[in-house]
């Protein structure tokens, strides 16, 4: 009878409304979680009968909406290590399942987790993780080239904490020297050098005018003392078909010292032979192109002038920090002046991220209806953006959440209030035989 029903309709009415404010009440919680998503309530109908003659009271349950994909607000942060996604997307996590027998560096479970807390700091074994103590995953990026290994997620660990010196084997000069030079007055340039130790080296690269069109450039090591001479060569300007005041030729090279052959438009060098202490090293000068004005030039002045000389040599240097930039490389920088691309963090999108399965630490897993992970670069194929020095905060809106707070409490209230009164209702009739 109608009267049981109302009484069942009634009660799974409490149950639902019961659902919705615990999901409530989680939602409010979390409404300073970084990187919470929040989980809203529907409510659906099941039936008992219902024709076109009856229709018996049936029930209600509550189910979980989720709004995995809901943009929270991006707020920015002092940690420079924070990152944000701005649009689609999370970031791809692990967890850690133990430690390696005896030390403290974690290991990791074989399951791949998705979050968008990006509130990641390095920890004391070079790791990156947020606040839930979940650990970054990307792609490694090789040194040498700079390339990014997209074929497989690794979790993120700065080891190099030095960074190995490069032996100089490059010198760029680009300067003008003047149409008449003092007689057996030589003009000079030194440049710094290292060698394949990080030691760094003085190099002098004299000049001294033989004729109108006629230059010795000697290079020397301006460490020793006498200063020992690595080597030297002539080098001519203009002649048939070569612009004046541009490089020709090379002739009268010393032992060792190799120059390019003439070739029009290609570059002019001169391969020094040099030996530093630590094993033969050569040293190509780069004096810009035959028959071009964009390196060493011989154009009317009256003194030399030296526009810029640089070499490609670094030194040792010990880690400094690390820099998060917006296309997801994670560089790490030295005290020397260089840095270098260690890592990249990718974007990863799902078909149907409001499916994703809820884990612990506002963490996510793939399910058969979110469709496969696809890692992805930043911007690329609807993947969002990444924000540095930001976090995303909950994208739970607590107005909203109170609103809802008094809807599910009326109704509660009423769906009391029936099964008070069909508790009446039902006294009633059974006082009816007495």
């Amino acid at each position: 009878m109608s009267l049981f029903g109302a009484l069942t309709t009634a009660v799974s009415g409490l149950s639902a409304q019961s659902t919705a404010f615990g999901n409530i009440s989680d939602n409010v919680a979390n409404s300073q979680t970084v990187g919470f998503k929040e989980v809203d309530t529907d409510f659906i109908d099941y039936l008992t009968t219902s024709t076109r003659q009856q229709n018996e009271p049936g029930s209600v349950v509550a189910r979980p909406d989720y709004t995995n994909g809901k943009q929270g607000t991006i707020t920015q942060s002092s940690n420079p290590l924070a990152l944000a996604i701005a649009g689609q997307g999370f970031f791809a996590i692990s967890e850690q399942n133990g430690v390696v027998s005896g030390t403290t560096d974690p290991t990791f479970s074989a399951q791949t987790y998705f979050s968008r807390a990006g509130d990641f700091q390095m920890d004391k074994n070079g790791y990156l993780s947020n606040s839930a103590g979940e650990f970054l995953q990307g792609w490694n990026v090789d040194p040498t080239t700079g390339v990014a290994d997209q074929s497989q997620l690794r979790t993120i660990q700065i080891t190099q904490s030095q960074f190995t010196p490069v032996a100089t084997s490059s010198v760029n000069l680009s300067a003008n020297l003047p149409t008449t030079a003092a007689a057996g007055t030589p003009v000079s340039s030194q440049v710094q050098v290292f060698d394949s130790l990080g030691n760094q080296h003085a190099i002098s690269l004299s000049w001294t005018q033989n004729s109108a069109s006629d230059w010795t450039v000697t290079a020397s090591s301006a460490d020793n003392t006498p200063t020992t001479t690595i080597g030297s060569a002539d080098v001519l300007f203009g002649g048939s078909g070569v612009p004046a005041g541009t490089i020709s030729g090379f002739t009268n090279a010393s032992t060792g010292v190799t120059g390019s052959g003439f070739t029009l438009n290609q570059p002019a060098t001169l391969t020094l032979p040099t030996n530093f202490g630590s094993g033969a090293q050569n040293i190509t000068l780069n004096l810009g192109n035959f028959g071009q004005a964009n390196g060493v030039t011989q154009f009317a002045a009256s003194a030399y002038s030296l526009r810029s000389l640089s070499q490609n040599g670094v030194p040792p240097g010990s880690f400094t920090g690390i820099t998060m930039t917006a296309s997801g490389d994670v560089v790490a920088n030295y005290n020397n002046g260089q840095s270098q691309t260690i890592a990249q963090v990718p974007i990863i999108t799902f078909a149907n991220a409001d499916a994703l399965q809820r884990q612990n630490g506002q963490a996510f897993t793939a399910t058969t209806a979110s469709g496969d992970a696809v890692a992805q670069a930043t911007n690329t194929n609807g993947a969002g953006d990444l924000v540095t020095g930001s976090v995303e905060s909950s994208n739970v809106d607590i107005a909203s959440e109170f609103s809802k707070l008094i809807v599910a409490q009326q109704a509660y209230s009423a769906n009391a209030k029936i099964v008070t009164t069909a508790d009446t209702m039902l006294q009633t009739t059974i006082n009816m035989k007495t």
